[in-house]
């Protein structure tokens, strides 16, 4: 049985100018056990369109104790109480703070889905070959 988790999470995003609010949803699903999801909505995207990104659930558990990075993401503790997430995009380069509290609670609830250690590759892996392959 798949299981997802949906998380709103209050971010600001760092400019020259100050910072602005942006709302944003953190995303995890049993199916894809390795990875974690980090939405905002149209409103708030240079497109106009939702903006999902998709990256390592151990790097975001990482990420909130010190700094690491691979390719379009690196994520850093700022002080005690803030985590900054950095994306890297062919358009350009978004910091977003978010609350450090607000993503070990996410941690722990996709810990309660699927514990560290023990995600099942195969369904994933399955998916992937038939994306590459062209079939259902």
């Amino acid at each position: 049985m798949e299981i997802t988790l949906d998380q709103p999470a209050r971010a600001r995003l760092i400019t020259g100018e100050g910072d602005l609010p942006v709302p944003a949803t953190l995303h995890y699903c049993s199916s894809d056990p390795l990875a974690v999801h980090v939405a905002f909505p149209p409103e708030v995207t240079l497109a106009g369109e939702d903006v999902v990104w998709t990256f390592a659930r151990s790097l975001l558990a990482a990420g909130v104790d010190g700094a690491v990075g691979q390719g379009d993401v690196h994520i850093w503790p700022c002080g005690r109480a803030m985590t900054v997430l950095e994306f890297h995009s062919p358009y350009g380069l978004a910091l977003l703070q978010f609350d450090t509290a607000a993503l070990r609670r996410f941690l722990v609830r996709t810990y309660a889905v699927v514990a560290p250690g023990t995600e099942d590759l195969g369904p994933a892996v399955e998916r992937c070959l038939n994306e590459l392959t062209g079939q259902p």
